[in-house]
This record gives structure tokens, sequence and C-alpha cells, in this order.
């Protein structure tokens, strides 16, 4: 359940020190108080095991609850290196036992404010996160593919602590379940409160996959009823919106392992196939085919070999997790029956369809 009850979480404001507030408040947002974050304890479920699934590192292969280990021995490291933030790097991340609290404590920190208690935040996030394993998978998933696409992430901490379009979108997974089970005032609240802390706005009712990459982040803007699929690479100044001539499902649906570039305008309610990649500053205003690349405004089609793009080996994927469309359009060898795929000249002038 999204309502999160406070009680049931512990409160630490120091290592080693936790005070229960098993006192029967429930602690609503009108009668929150100004008052600093503190760090949130989130009791770990030891019996809880996520499913094994293998991922490319540096140092070899691990599970997906391995993840937390190695984000504890990044912070280790980068205290003895850096002395100055030890302090920092133990109250974000060795003091806490689990991702769940860890998590919660850091985006109370960063969310908190004199009208919004950071106490509070921190129990309703550590809440959701205890209590749902799918957020916690996104999240997982989230982390390995700024790792993984990301040339500029230098380790699993790093995308953690520093980037704001992945705390972004943990909080926008809280904000959405409160929404989805009818809490929308104190969805519109946190949304509003993310927007004007990380500079992302995503509207509560919004859908997002998982292992999503939104990269510097800043002016991304995704509305009500859009749809986001699993393994989307969004950069900075994206606006997935209408295009104020309708109401009800007016916003764009975008597929699996989607590159958009920044800057991109995607308008309506428009659908952008699997594997499509938009150029930045284009305005999408039509269907984008699947494994295509368009650019432009309006945007266009550009070329690539569409069946070669379906038999391409995996070792070749670019960041988006799908062939790059250049690559295989200068290929020397592309399969028997691949044919080169452009736009009809006929139809270049126009928008991609």
């Amino acid at each position: 359940m999204a309502s999160c009850v406070i009680e049931r979480l512990q409160l630490s404001r120091k290592p080693g020190r936790q005070k229960s507030v098993n006192d029967g408040h429930s602690y609503p947002l009108k009668n929150v108080r100004s008052c600093r974050p503190s760090r949130c304890k989130i009791p770990s479920k030891t019996d809880r095991r996520f499913s094994d699934r293998s991922g490319n590192d540096k140092g070899g292969s691990f599970r997906d609850d391995d993840l937390w280990e190695k984000m504890q021995e990044e912070a280790k490291s980068n205290s003895s290196q850096e002395p100055l933030l030890s302090r920092y790097y133990q109250n974000s991340i060795l003091s806490h036992d689990s991702l769940e609290s860890a998590l919660a404590n850091h985006l109370s920190d960063k969310l908190g404010s004199s009208s919004l208690c950071g106490e509070a935040l921190c129990g309703l996030f550590g809440g959701v996160f205890s209590e749902d394993e799918e957020i916690m998978e996104c999240v997982k998933e989230d982390l390995r593919a700024a790792k993984e696409r990301d040339p500029a992430c230098i380790g699993y901490l790093h995308c953690f602590l520093n980037f704001k379009g992945f705390l972004a979108c943990q909080a926008h997974r809280v904000v959405h379940k409160l929404w989805s089970h009818g809490k929308r005032s104190l969805a519109v609240v946190i949304q509003s409160r993310v927007s004007e802390v990380f500079a992302v706005d995503i509207h509560p009712a919004a859908r997002i996959g998982r292992g999503i990459l939104i990269d510097h982040a800043t002016g991304v803007v995704i509305g009500e009823t859009a749809v986001v699929g699993n393994n989307v690479c969004i950069l900075h100044n994206v606006t997935l919106g209408g295009t104020g001539k309708a109401s009800g499902d007016r916003h764009p649906k975008i597929g699996h392992g989607v590159l958009i570039g920044a800057g991109t305008c995607v308008l309506g309610n428009v659908r952008v196939g699997d594997g499509a990649k938009i150029g930045a500053g284009s305005i999408v205003l039509k269907d984008v085919p699947p494994r295509t690349t368009a650019v432009g405004n309006p945007a266009r089609l550009v070329g690539g070999t569409v069946p070669y793009l379906q038999s391409v080996p995996a070792t070749s994927y670019t960041r988006t997790g799908l062939p790059d469309i250049k690559q295989c359009s200068q290929s020397n060898s592309p399969p028997t029956g691949g044919k080169l795929y452009r736009m009809p000249s006929r139809s270049r002038s126009q928008c991609c369809r």
C-alpha cells in the first residue's frame, strides 16, 4: 500500500541511538511544523531476496542484492581518499543497513523544507520502499542504467548521491503510487517540491518504466498521460507534452529502448516506437516507427537498414541498449536481403509518419 505508516519505522538522529515513534501518530502534513530532516533507519528484511540478474561491471557480474554492498564499498573507498567527505558518506550510506533506508534518507534531505518536514518525508519514502519490492527493483535498474550507459558516471554511489535525474525519477515512483491510491493532494505537494529542487517536472499520473536514464535532467517535462517504456534515455530540456488542442489522453507514448536527444519536444498523443532515436532539438508531432531515427523541426526520418537492426549482435549496443543506426547504415556487409531504409523523396518535407 502506498499509504505509509510512519510509526512502523524507526527514526534516528544519531548513529547508534534510535528513537521509536510507535506513539500512535500518523503525522499528517497539515500538522507538520518546520523541522530539519533527520536520518531515517528502516529495518532491513533479511528474508527478502530479489531475483538474480547478471550485470556488467568492471569488477565482474553480480546479483541485484549485491548492489548495496558495492555502494558501501565505494563509500568506504571514497571516505579514505577524501577525509573531508567521510562524515557525508557516513550519514548518507554507511550508517544505513539497506538501500531503502539510504534512499529514503537522501531524498528527504534533498526535499525537506520549512513547510514540508524532512522527517515525515523520510518515513513516507521509507514506508513505500520497504513495502514495494517492484519499486526497489526499478531503483536498481535505474542505477545500473546510469552506470552502464552514461560515460560520465564513475560509480553507483556517484549516481545515487549526485544524479538529480535519478533522484527525481525515484521520487516520482513514490508520488505516482500515492496518486494511484487516491492521495492526490500529498502527491502534488511532493511533486511540486521535486520540480523546485531538481528542475524536473513529471506529473504524478505519468507512467515510467525501469532502467530509465534522465541525463543532466534540467528542464525535463513529462505530462499527465505520458507513458515511458523501459531502458529509455532522456536528455535535458526534453518535453513530453500536449499540443494544447486536446484533452484526455493527450501526451506521448514512448516505447522501450528509445533515446530522446537534448531540447526535443514530443507533442500530442503520438507513439515513438521501440528502439527509435530522436535527434537533439527535434519537434515530433507524428508517430515515429520502431528502430528509426527522426531529426529536425518538424521531425523527419533518416536512413537506416531495418532488417540489419533486428539481427545485429548485442556487442554493438549503444547507451540505449539498441544498435546504432548510423553504424548499421555504414556497414560494408549487411545481411542478405538487407535494404537501406529511406523516406520516399516526395515525403521528405513531411513530418515523420
